[in-house]
């Protein structure tokens, strides 16, 4: 590999550039983190208490790490000196793949891309989507209990927010399986051009209605998204198309992964789950908490000036990633920081981010997981996971449960 102008160190071949302290270099791969296959979380948890407030790690073209609650949240906070613009993935998303909007837009036209998502997941739109949510998640849950097993992550999780996606875009139902085969590639894939085929293969399915929409406009968000003005100027098609595909995989996977991951801490902790189902009051600030233990997002942003953050200097240009993960684990912030204490009182989560990009459909996300919990605790109170059969999870800009295979006696 080639040597940039201001590199002066080279690990394993890959080159640091020379305002990097190398006492701050650490060898850390967000897709390669020792034991994501079985608990990726106890692997960032260990990163939380061992490495410094903020260090350099040269994969995937190198980037700084977080890695203190406080220095997370001002970062997410500050979109003047950490942008969102030209970076939102770890590697950075090559430059012949639009950006997604609106995350990747920074004020003054982010509030622009940002309003039909507001208005799609608004707090008055929650009671319908809430109600419908819970219906679907009542007849999943009893469409398999009477089996005593399931897949939770394909039979259940899946499912639950791709059709709440599928309702507020009006897209067939029958596209569900297909569309949720691509979305599970796009954040995990360690190989570029896997991500990008997928992403390519989603925005080919939403270019067809998006033309059809365009045609025959209605209530829907496809619709909502076409008629959006950034400021005096209409949106563009390519726009559209990219916020309609970061709808899609802000509203699926983060979801369906989170539900895949308290789904397996309650399998693996009996007491827990009397807890909840003895005092379901609880569950409100349950969802909080295990949002905390269990943050699974890792976004990117690129400094915008020359500066010192954290007593560290970087450099314009330079990356830097926000682990949501490390925020909730983060033993300097949270008392006991890796035990899940459902009365621990809660503020300043970092699970949907903050600032002018915290994420717009954070209501519709928590309301999920309550139904969730209240649902499948009053119909499967008593469940473990299958010995025979382990769960897997994965790193990445986005952590995973890939699969969990849950059984329960047949009454």
């Amino acid at each position: 590999m080639s040597r940039p102008p201001d590199c002066d160190t080279v690990i394993d071949s890959w080159p640091v550039p020379g305002h990097v302290p190398r006492e701050l270099i650490r060898d850390v791969d967000i897709y390669r983190m020792p034991g994501a296959s079985t608990d990726v979380h106890a692997a960032w948890a260990h990163v939380a208490a061992t490495e410094p407030p903020v260090f350099y790690t040269p994969r995937h073209g190198g980037y700084w790490v977080l890695n203190r609650a406080e220095l997370i949240a001002e970062a997410f906070g500050d979109h003047e000196r950490f942008a969102s613009s030209g970076a939102i993935s770890i590697p950075p998303l090559p430059e012949q793949v639009p950006p997604q909007l609106p995350i990747m837009a920074d004020p003054p036209e982010h509030r622009y891309f940002r309003l039909p998502l507001n208005l799609a997941v608004s707090p008055k739109r929650l009671a319908a989507l809430s109600e419908m949510a819970r219906a679907l998640a009542i007849e999943l849950i009893e469409g398999f209990r009477p089996f005593g097993r399931c897949e939770f992550v394909q039979d259940f999780a899946m499912h639950l927010p791709m059709t709440i996606f599928l309702y507020l875009v009006d897209l067939p139902l029958k596209d569900r399986a297909w569309l949720i085969s691509q979305v599970e590639v796009m954040p995990r894939a360690e190989d570029e051009a896997a991500r990008i085929q997928a992403y390519n293969n989603i925005i080919g399915y939403l270019e067809g209605w998006l033309e059809k929409r365009a045609a025959e406009p209605g209530e829907d968000l496809i619709s909502r998204i076409l008629q959006v003005k950034i400021g005096d100027r209409p949106i563009t098609r390519q726009e559209a198309l990219s916020e309609a595909a970061l709808s899609l995989f802000g509203g699926l996977d983060t979801v369906a992964s989170t539900m895949g991951l308290v789904a397996r801490f309650l399998a693996e902790n009996p007491d827990y789950r009397k807890q909840l189902i003895d005092e379901p009051g609880l569950i409100p600030n349950a969802v909080e908490e295990l949002l905390r233990r269990w943050a699974i997002p890792s976004v990117a942003r690129r400094v915008t000036q020359n500066l010192e953050f954290g007593g560290v200097k970087m450099k314009r240009g330079d990356l830097l990633i926000l682990t949501t993960s490390l925020h909730g684990l983060d033993p300097h912030f949270w008392e006991n920081a890796r035990e899940v204490d459902f009365r621990r009182p809660l503020a300043n989560l970092m699970t949907f981010g903050r600032g002018v990009h915290k994420c717009p459909g954070a209501l519709l996300a928590r309301a999920e997981l309550r139904i969730f919990l209240e649902e499948w605790l009053r119909r499967i109170p008593d469940f473990s996971i299958d010995p025979q059969d382990p769960p897997v999870t994965a790193g990445g800009n986005v952590i995973g449960m890939l699969r969990l295979p849950l059984a329960w006696p047949i009454r």
